[in-house]
């Protein structure tokens, strides 16, 4: 009000200056300064009024004139305007109006006090607002509005046991009373555990876009500051928010940011995250009931949470939305592929065959990347070629043919990739062949990919150790081609991959006769630490670490003997798939069918130009069979899909 009226005032004043400022003044003739004295001189002149160097005065033909004295002294002006008759009038100095004398004397003092409302007013709002210097206490949860909530389960596809698991919250909300009647309690947390890109926001947006309820969306990292307190007071802030728009939805994306165990011993007992986390632990369950505010949270780590956060009345329930099948994956592309201009080969279901082990995320890579080739190329639509370049693109790296290769290096590379692809066909249990390759692709100078037949969940041991031979497959190809001192560094990357693999069979999986079905290596990280020294090992004796390790050398020398007996059994067919390599750079699965049945290989399929249609060549090579999908934590590495391996 005080503000309003120092305003009024103000403007006021400024108003009525501009009035005294604006009155009209009669019209006034400008004359020259000789022309004034001459006048003067014919007795033209009547009256005039000398203001300083302004002259002013009426001819005594009633004209009124305006003149302006020269700085130059004139002494005898006064004595010419006498002796010829002029009456000479003075004239006060003007004097301003009692409201204008006001408003000078007064303004300094309105322009202080309006100052001073201001920087309190800001103040106020800085300590109390949201972008102000002394917001950090207040909560940043975005909120969004019942209007602005368009995703709903229509739009999440490939995680229908999810989406069951929490249609209950979506009845709830739209109708408690129905659960209330019956005594029914509903979840007040849900988490969501899976892999990164399988749709856990997504799915949390659709059960707000499916109740029509307020949805508040905050990041587990934006509660925590250098600052102890700051957490726990947006804790409190958000719950009090929510709390004003119940029923509502709360959801926290990475809690693990926020909610790791206690009790570490480190930094001591009260530091900035462990405040935070026991806020959020009374919020969520503590004296005060939080009637309507359902909290949903993701993580993909669901191991490094405090058990306090995890148990009933908190978290109550946990859903796992893992990856896709092959009916997922088809679902996800489906709903992808409705903002592309698609060509008629384009078939889904073959897509997903082909795309074991792929996430939500992956899948929407997938559709991006294909429709980007296809502007590249300037075709009109996305065709099945596209999807197939950007699917080799994701899986194996994007193709570098530009980098300059010896003819030597070139050769080692075909023996090298062959090695891997003759293995992957004779070992059993393996994955088939999908591809090979000496066309650098990201870091590596050739790769051989494969794919799995059908969906798996487990990994047998002859599997495994098939796996870890066809590793081999590129070092041995080596020493029969080049002999023990041509063998190349190419084969790093391959024997990381089989020492790992074979560990896990030794220390984790108990696959190994002579150690037995023990657990030598918890796999747990160290939680407070994150990825150092302490590995979560089980104690165990030098004695036992050195049979482990003998273990190991034993099972690896075992695959690498058998590689090397299956490529000398298959010399002929090493020679002719190298060969092929170095022809045509680039073999899918048919051509390496011919090689392994002795038969030349086929012609690779032409290529249409770009600005042909992307029709489906009666030639190209049938999509592989379909995949499996990955695996969680307890499954071996090898079973990972679409696994690219000999990297040179």
């Amino acid at each position: 009000m005080s503000k309003n009226l120092i305003f009024m005032l103000v403007l006021t004043g400024l108003l009525f200056v501009a009035l005294q400022k604006m009155r009209p003044e009669p019209t006034q003739v400008p004359l020259l300064y000789s022309e004034f004295i001459a006048d003067v001189q014919d007795r033209q002149v009547e009256r005039v009024i000398i203001d300083g160097q302004e002259i002013t005065g009426t001819r005594k033909d009633g004209r009124r004139f305006q003149s302006v004295r020269p700085s130059a002294p004139d002494q005898g002006l006064m004595d010419d305007l006498l002796y010829y008759g002029v009456i000479v009038e003075g004239r006060l100095p003007a004097k301003q109006s009692l409201w204008i004398q006001l408003l000078i004397t007064s303004f300094p003092i309105l322009l202080i006090i309006a100052a001073f409302m201001f920087l309190s007013r800001h103040l106020q709002s800085s300590i109390g607002g949201r972008n102000g210097p002394l917001s950090f206490g207040r909560n940043r949860a975005r909120m969004q509005a019942t209007e602005d909530l368009k995703t709903t389960f229509k739009d999440v596809a490939g995680a229908d046991e999810a989406k069951e698991e929490v249609q209950e919250l979506v009845d709830f909300l739209r109708d408690p009373e129905r659960f209330e009647r019956l005594g029914g309690r509903i979840p007040s947390g849900v988490l969501m555990v899976g892999a990164p890109g399988t749709g856990k926001t997504l799915l949390a947006r659709a059960i707000a876009g499916e109740a029509q309820v307020a949805f508040f969306s905050i990041s587990g990292s934006d509660f925590v500051e250098m600052f102890v307190g700051v957490g726990a007071s947006r804790v409190r802030d958000m719950f009090n928010q929510a709390r004003k728009v119940a029923p509502c939805i709360v959801f926290i994306d990475e809690i693990d940011a926020v909610g790791r165990h206690r009790g570490a011993g480190l930094g001591g007992g009260h530091d900035e995250r462990e405040q935070t986390l026991n806020q959020l632990l009374v919020e969520m369950d503590g004296f005060e009931s939080q009637t309507g505010i359902i909290v949903i949270a993701a993580t993909n780590r669901p191991d490094v949470l405090d058990p306090a956060l995890l148990r009933p009345g908190r978290f109550d329930r946990q859903v796992v939305v893992s990856l896709p099948d092959i009916r997922g994956r088809s679902e996800i592309l489906q709903v992808h592929m409705r903002k592309l201009e698609l060509h008629e080969d384009v078939d889904p279901e073959v897509l997903a065959k082909g795309t074991p082990g792929f996430s939500g995320a992956d899948l929407a890579n997938l559709c991006n990347e294909a429709a980007l080739g296809a502007a590249r190329v300037t075709h009109e639509r996305v065709c099945m070629e596209d999807f197939d370049e950007a699917k080799d693109k994701l899986m194996m790296g994007r193709a570098r043919p530009s980098m300059v290769m010896s003819e030597h290096e070139k050769r080692i590379t075909a023996y090298h990739e062959a090695g891997h692809a003759i293995i992957g066909r004779l070992a059993p249990d393996h994955d088939p062949v999908y591809k090979v390759s000496i066309v650098p692709h990201g870091r590596a100078l050739g790769v051989t990919m494969f794919l799995p037949e059908e969906e798996r969940h487990s990994n047998s041991r002859r599997s495994i150790m098939s796996k870890v031979c066809s590793l081999f497959g590129g070092r041995v190809a080596e020493e029969l081609i080049l002999g023990v001192e041509g063998i190349t560094t190419g084969a790093s990357n391959d024997i990381r991959q089989a020492t790992e693999i074979v560990r896990h069979m030794v220390m984790r999986w108990g696959l190994s006769d002579k150690m037995g079905p023990l657990l030598y290596d918890s796999g747990n990280e160290e939680v407070f630490l994150g990825r150092v020294a302490a590995s979560g090992q089980v104690n165990i004796s030098q004695d036992t670490a050195r049979q482990i390790d003998q273990e190991v050398h034993r099972i690896m020398m075992h695959c690498y003997s058998e590689a090397k007996r299956l490529l000398e059994e298959n010399m002929v067919r090493l020679h002719a798939m190298a060969s092929a390599l170095i022809r045509y750079e680039s073999l899918d699965h048919l051509q390496i069918s011919d090689i392994m049945d002795d038969q030349p290989p086929r012609a690779p399929r032409v290529v249409q130009p770009a600005a042909a249609a992307c029709a489906a060549d009666e030639d190209a090579p049938e999509t592989p069979p379909s995949g499996e999908a990955s695996p969680d934590d307890d499954q071996p590495p090898p079973a990972v899909d679409g696994d690219v391996v000999g990297e040179s």
